[in-house]
This record gives structure tokens, sequence and C-alpha cells, in this order.
């Protein structure tokens, strides 16, 4: 199929690395053996202080928590909290994962960052993913005078598979009445296990980081033996019935990646059911660019994009009316 190109600049930097384009255990396997995610270099520099933290899963299972929080600020009002869910295709990948993307907006918001380490399929599945980030989530919202968070301000967020969880646990903290959640940012996200899309098709295979196979991959694993009829929209929020009542939304794709149309469509839907959703796709954005190479063009302005609406969700501006009444 024709297809979208990848932005000039991205493909240049996309050929000196080495891509796969299927996913199979022995793969997967190796890919879990790699060294994690270097965070202290990440810390360098910035006046953050860390603690970890165990909250016990629906089962009992230990999920752990990781908090940064920034250090040496006064701690005379709340602060926002920023509830990160890594990416990884729901198989590989760990609470650390892309986690330079919420230390900006620690730096930017003062924002308290917690990342939680869900299990991984196919070790789990179905909503076993979802509800450990849920537990996770419920720990913030039970701990917030602890952590120094505002508990109406806590937003969920995650790029990829983390996306879609972050979709999947903000519809489910919806039924279940809380905790509350003022916004979710959800960076490509996995919305979709039915491989119906355009997009899916025009990337079945690279180039990119992921592709259709490899997708498909992710949701075998993840879905076990759940027929498609029975898939819940908590795992595959694409197939939700219902998308009101949902928090103030940021989603962005790229044109040149799997989850465009998945993505597209779900802003529609919540738009759609009146509710509140900011949408941007980059033109020559292949899946993951901005966080695999930060600093290209397109990259730093989905980046600024998505911290300046961030911005505006975390910190509103005056009311002009109010603001132009106390004036006179």
């Amino acid at each position: 199929m024709t297809r979208p190109d990848i932005d000039p600049e991205l493909r240049a930097l996309l050929a000196d690395l080495p891509l796969m384009s299927q996913l199979d255990p022995e793969v997967l396997a190796h890919l879990r053996q790699l060294p994690p995610t270097p965070v202290d270099t990440l810390l360098e520099g910035r006046a953050v202080d860390r603690r970890e933290v165990t909250v016990a899963g629906p089962d009992g299972v230990p999920i752990p928590l990781s908090i940064f929080s920034p250090a040496g600020t006064d701690r005379g009002t709340a602060a926002p909290c920023v509830y990160w869910i890594h990416g990884g295709g729901m198989v590989m990948g760990d609470r650390l994962s892309n986690i330079d993307i919420p230390l900006e907006w620690l730096d930017l918001f003062q924002a308290v960052v917690v990342t939680v380490d869900y299990r991984l399929a196919p070790e789990a599945t179905g909503t076993t993913l979802v509800e450990d980030c849920y537990q996770g989530l419920l720990w913030v919202a039970a701990h917030a005078d602890e952590l120094g968070v505002d508990p109406t301000r806590i937003v969920v967020a995650g790029a990829s598979a983390g996306g879609g969880l972050a979709a999947g646990l903000t519809l489910l903290a919806r039924d279940r009445g809380g905790p509350a959640i003022a916004a979710q940012v959800l960076i490509c996200p996995m919305l979709d296990h039915r491989y119906r899309t355009t997009s899916s098709r025009q990337y079945a295979t690279g180039p990119g980081v992921w592709t259709g196979e490899m997708n498909q991959f992710g949701w075998r694993a993840v879905l076990g033996d759940l027929a498609d009829a029975d898939v819940p929209g908590y795992v595959s929020p694409a197939v939700a019935d219902d998308l009101s009542g949902l928090p103030t939304t940021y989603i962005d794709a790229g044109t040149a990646e799997v989850f465009r149309d998945e993505d597209v469509e779900y802003a529609s839907r919540i738009w759609a059911a009146g509710g509140q959703a900011e949408l941007h796709v980059w033109a020559g954005g292949f899946h993951g660019f901005d966080a695999l190479y930060p600093a290209a063009r397109v990259s730093a302005a989905a980046r600024r994009t998505r911290t300046d609406w961030l911005g505006r969700i975390l910190s509103p501006a005056p009311d002009t009316a109010v603001s132009a009444l106390s004036s006179v």
C-alpha cells in the first residue's frame, strides 16, 4: 500500500538504527535481557527526591512504584501529580522507560511523578495489567497528603502501550467512581486490538520501531484465550461502548505509524460523546519518534506542544472576565 513517508530528518536518523519488523518469543526474551533505563543519568543535575514503594495488586502480587518529587521546594501548596504508565507493547519495558518525558514536567510544573511497574504479557493477560495500574493509582490518591499531591490535579499519562493502558485506566476509574483524574495524556496510544484500520495495514511492516506485525504479537500476548467479542474496553479502549464522562484528553501520533487512525478515531468518539480532546497528528512522525529522537525538529515541536497543553491544564490562566472586573 502507498503510505505517508517519514519526515526526512527522522528518516536520516532512523537509517542508523538497527530495526526489526517482527517479534516472537525468542526475540522478546532477548529484548528483556537488555540493560534497564539508566535513570541515574537522567537525574543528574536535577533536584529530585526518589522513593520506592510497593503496593499489593488485586491478587496480592506486589506492584513496584517509583516516586520522583522536586527536592527543596516549599510544600505550602500541594503539587500536581503525573501518574506515568510505560510503553513496550504490553510485553516489555519497565516503569523507568521514557521517564525523561514526565521528568520534564516535574521540572516545569513542580509535579510529583509516580510511575508503575505493571505485570507484562504473556505471563499476565486480560485485565491484569490495567488492574495493576489501577491499584497504583488508588495508592497515590490515598496517600496524596503524604506525597504533597493535590488529589484534584492527578494526570494519567503514558506512551504507546502505556497510552492504551492510561486510556483503559481512565475508563476503569470512571466506572468505579474514582479516583478522580484531572486529565489524560495519551502519547501514540495502543488502543485497538482489531487490526482493522488503514494505518495498521499501511505499516504492517517497517520502516519504524513498531510495526503492525509486532503489534499483533503484543495483542495476542495480552489477550490470551479471550475471544474477540469478549475483549473489554479496559484492555482495548477502542471497543468501549461509552466514552462519555472522561477527563480532558490529549492525544498525539504521527502520520507514518500504525496507531494513527485508531488514535484519530478515539479523539473523534470523545468529541461525539460531548467530551474535550486535543488531537495532534505530526506529519512524517513514525511510532515513538519524539521519544527516540527528541532533538529532531518535528519531535521538539511535538513535545513542546504537549507540554504547553499540560501547562494550561495544571496552571490555568485566571478568568479574564474576573480580572477585568477587579481592575475597574
